[in-house]
């Protein structure tokens, strides 16, 4: 942030007031505002510190500072940290309750295949649908949620 633009501000300002006084005064005026050019920028940046720090009081976390570059302040937000994510939702454990009906909206072309595998599986679409979202969301199965993600592959091998 560049200070520059609110010092000439304040020393235009200070002209200004002095104009009605006459040539002498304007002069004395802008003398006083090159004068005070470094106390005024001090100023601004400890207003800038506190402004800072009250900010940073009513922040849980982060911390906003003022850094200094050349004649430049920056604020600075730092320490801020992301958000958590969720915790994971609680595993899915069949309870045979109450059912529910569900909308399912999906592409005609998907609708086909789950007609199709369910059919090549001797289930209706729904068996297989609550089948599919079981698996997908139970701990330990692969693809589930909380699943080590490997296959399970069962048979023998004759060498």
């Amino acid at each position: 942030m560049d200070l520059t633009p609110y010092l000439d501000g304040l020393r235009a300002d200070l002209t200004a007031v002095a104009a009605p006084a006459g040539p002498d005064t304007v002069r004395a005026a802008d003398l006083l505002g090159g004068a005070l050019e470094s106390s005024a920028r001090l100023a601004l940046l400890e207003a800038l510190s506190d402004a800072a720090a009250e900010i940073t009081t009513r922040l849980s976390g982060p911390v906003v500072e003022v850094r200094l570059r050349g004649r430049e302040a920056d604020l600075v937000v730092t320490g801020a940290t992301p958000e958590t994510p969720p915790p994971p939702p609680p595993a899915f454990t069949e309870t045979g309750g109450d059912l529910a009906r569900l909308t399912l909206r999906m592409p005609e072309s998907l609708k086909a295949h789950v007609e199709q595998t369910a059919a090549a599986e001797g289930v209706s679409v729904n068996a297989w649908l609550v089948r599919a979202i079981t698996t997908a969301i139970s701990p330990g199965t692969p693809g589930g949620s909380g699943g080590s993600g490997g296959r399970r592959v069962t048979g023998f091998f004759q060498a």
